[in-house]
């Protein structure tokens, strides 16, 4: 995966928001786990919101636990979804949009923690979905 993959979903995700929220990581998760497959989106969308947090000169917004998790979570429901817009996805799996949903999964303490920001802690609450094959 290159920068150019994540900067074209990264825009395609913009042409409708004015600024960067929990809806447009949601829409930017579920764009590149659909391109991509998951895994690939995991390392895509965690490489390329890592560099634009440097970039725009706030490294402490990334948070690599929670970067993962919600491609992780984004990509078990999508793994059967065979629609191709996000409206219609976000309607069906509403919970997704709920920013708190991660509380069901991690300890707050988990996650505030230096291992968590900077690399994948498995949540402590909750595993995430298992993902279906």
């Amino acid at each position: 995966m290159s920068h150019d993959n994540f900067d074209a979903l990264m825009a395609e995700v913009m042409t409708q928001a004015d600024q960067f929220g929990h809806r447009q990581h949601i829409h930017l998760a579920w764009l590149a786990v659909r391109r991509y497959g998951t895994p690939a989106a995991i390392t895509l969308v965690s490489e390329g919101i890592q560099r634009t947090a440097r970039y725009a000169g706030a490294p402490h917004k990334f948070h690599a636990s929670v970067s993962r998790a919600w491609v992780e979570l984004v990509g078990y429901h999508a793994v059967d979804d065979t629609g191709d817009d996000f409206t219609a996805f976000v309607d069906r799996y509403p919970q997704l949009l709920d920013k708190r949903l991660l509380t069901h999964h991690y300890r707050s303490s988990t996650l505030a923690t230096a291992a968590a920001r900077t690399g994948w802690v498995e949540p402590d609450l909750l595993p995430l979905p298992a993902h279906r094959r």
